[in-house]
């Protein structure tokens, strides 16, 4: 078996010392939103990726959405990053941080008093989330954006991308897939605008880009990647007969902004509707820069993968949760310890920093 994805890669100036990724995954650690030397010690346990991206970490107050989720709006979480990003560094790591404005994905008991819920439209998300206050709740609706909240959530990304610098990240992912806000603009499913925001592909696109063009604008094209996933079902998001058009011109102004990279989602293998071989195929090709590749991989495919040039970088996520030494075990071909999903979102080191 080949072993591509053990060998070195760049992305914009940084140099990978493999083609592993630590996908973004939410954890949910950080008491009063704030990064604590829990999550240091975890990150840091899994800098043999040649890139961790974070779990989805707010870039504002409003942006906020699940129980003790990391934010970084304030000095004191841009400190307790800047703890975060040292150990993996000091471990020989990369870290970009995933920016995630959760949009309607949200519940008033998790956020902090004068903060608002806000989506492209006023639909609730189906289903429920959890609060330490009340236990599992509905998902409100929320206030469709006005012209304003639409440019302050903008310049909150922005700002957000400034602060992951002050904090010692290499660079940012801005999170556009899985129903969060980006893709909210994005999803005619959660998109039911009649301005320039909603309605045709040049106007669902238009919140990504402009998004794109500010943190770019903020810290450089080579330190701004973006998720995406079409086909995708979460947060009820779901596919439209525009789909593919939409994504290849979203791309195309991605080229054109110059982003480092694209991280397309494919959760298949969790029982999500497949992205199409041949979407994949032409964004691919069509994305001038690196492609990270995810979705229920192991060693054999994600060298597969490589070998016939369908991705730059693999990431890989549940598997690193329980395995700390992943990319060892891969390059080993040693067994890998099951993760228990009862400790995923939990508070505490358990099913977190003791694997």
């Amino acid at each position: 078996m080949t072993q591509t994805l053990f060998t070195p890669a760049t992305l914009g100036k940084l140099q990978l010392k493999n083609r592993v990724v630590m996908a973004p995954m939410t954890r949910c650690r950080a008491i009063g939103n704030v990064p604590n030397a829990l999550m240091e010690k975890y990150y840091a346990q899994r800098a043999g990726a040649g890139l961790i991206i974070s779990e989805g970490v707010a870039p504002s107050a409003n942006g906020m959405g699940y129980a003790r989720q990391p934010g970084l709006f304030s000095d004191a979480q841009v400190q307790g990053w800047k703890r975060v990003t040292d150990a993996v560094h000091a471990a020989g790591g990369r870290i970009f941080v995933q920016l995630m404005h959760d949009g309607r994905v949200s519940h008033p008991a998790n956020m902090v008093a004068g903060t608002r819920i806000v989506a492209p439209s006023a639909l609730a998300a189906p289903g429920e989330m959890w609060t330490d206050s009340s236990a599992m709740q509905p998902y409100p609706v929320p206030e469709a954006m006005t012209e304003g909240d639409i440019e302050q959530a903008i310049a909150e990304f922005a700002a957000g991308a400034k602060n992951a610098i002050a904090a010692g990240f290499d660079g940012v992912e801005l999170h556009g897939a899985n129903g969060y806000l980006i893709d909210q603009f994005l999803n005619s499913a959660t998109n039911q605008r009649t301005d320039q925001w909603g309605g045709s592909i040049e106007n669902r696109i238009r919140f990504a880009v402009e998004v794109a063009k500010a943190a770019v604008a903020a810290i450089g094209a080579e330190r701004v990647g973006m998720r995406i996933s079409p086909y995708g079902v979460f947060n009820g998001t779901l596919p439209d007969a525009e789909m593919d058009a939409l994504y290849l011109r979203l791309i195309e102004e991605l080229n054109g902004i110059g982003l480092v990279f694209i991280h397309v989602v494919d959760h298949s293998s969790m029982g999500a509707p497949e992205v199409s071989p041949g979407l994949k195929a032409k964004l691919r090709a069509q994305f001038n820069n690196r492609y990270i590749l995810s979705g229920g991989y192991d060693g054999a495919r994600a060298n597969a993968d490589l070998d016939a040039q369908r991705g730059d970088l693999v990431a890989f996520g549940r598997p690193f949760i329980s395995n700390p030494d992943l990319v060892q075990k891969l390059r080993d071909g040693a067994a890998l310890t099951a993760a228990n999903p009862n400790t995923f979102y939990t508070p505490g080191e358990q099913g977190y920093t003791d694997y």
